[in-house]
């Protein structure tokens, strides 16, 4: 008996086999980010090194781990605008250049599988291992992130030196994975705005880490232009991360209460990335 390749039959039979072939969504882990109010945490004599009572509460030592950033994009913001974040790092004692290629979604309330799942209808699905996924976890916000890293090297720079306009291009264009390059089906669409983008900072950041009820927490401090320009505002936030949501959401709220035990707490969202590229 033979079955017909057309009509209803046929098409039943594609669209199964097309369900049965689809990728699963990508399974991110959780980073809760918190910020701290910089004026209660911050010591201005001290070169706005934390207070000795917040290294305490959360066994830190003085020591911090210093990390230059930037961003490149073209004056209109045309590759953040269409929700990507080109950015190179440089780390205190590593070698080298850490590029970045990130994507973000937003999510909606509290629906991490509806952004999970747009992200899987434009290419990011769990048989993609070179991307990782991330829900960056914040006081009222949550939102996915897409990335993926590279390295690179160049000569001429050292310490924390980051590179010029120039040589940030080329490094980031030579490493462009094809997702980013051919966003959205458009040949070379990354890697044509990057040869006419911009650096967007840098920003000397300061990591410090310590433990706080049993779970490794990070605080690092973001010395970012002011609104006006004229200025320094201090960003501070506590963050840690977890491969269950969960822990992600039990300990966020254990940690806003401890934070606002303190006095340290500040109610709103951690968006570095859009101040940066706001006042740069």
């Amino acid at each position: 008996m033979r079955f017909s390749t057309t009509g209803p039959l046929a098409l039943l039979t594609s669209l199964l086999a097309h369900n049965v072939s689809a990728a699963s969504n990508m399974v991110p882990d959780y980073e809760v980010k918190l910020l701290m109010n910089a004026t209660a945490v911050l010591d201005p004599t001290k070169s706005y090194k934390l207070k000795p009572s917040v290294l305490s509460a959360f066994s830190m030592p003085t020591t911090v781990t210093k990390m230059n950033v930037q961003f490149l994009d073209t004056n209109t913001k045309q590759i953040y605008n269409a929700g990507w974040s080109p950015r190179i790092r440089k780390t205190e004692g590593e070698s080298g250049f850490e590029l970045t290629y990130k994507k973000r979604y937003p999510v909606s309330g509290s629906d991490i599988n509806a952004a999970l799942t747009t992200a899987n209808s434009e290419g990011f699905d769990s048989t993609d291992t070179d991307w990782d996924a991330q829900i960056e976890w914040g006081y009222s916000q949550k939102t996915l992130s897409i990335s993926r890293k590279k390295s690179a090297t160049k000569s001429g720079y050292s310490g924390m030196d980051l590179p010029n306009t120039s040589d940030s291009r080329s490094m980031l264009i030579d490493k462009a994975p094809g997702t980013f390059e051919d966003w959205g089906g458009v040949n070379n669409w990354g890697t044509d705005l990057l040869d006419v983008s911009r650096i967007y900072g840098p920003v000397l950041a300061k990591r410090s880490i310590g433990t706080w009820s049993g779970i490794e927490v990070y605080i690092e401090v973001w010395p970012i232009k002011d609104v006006a320009g004229t200025g320094i505002e201090y960003i501070v936030e506590a963050s840690f991360k977890t491969g269950s949501v969960s822990v992600a959401g039990t300990k966020s709220g254990d940690l806003q209460t401890f934070l606002e035990g303190q006095g340290w707490f500040l109610a709103g969202d951690s968006l570095k990335t859009g101040l940066i590229m706001d006042r740069y």
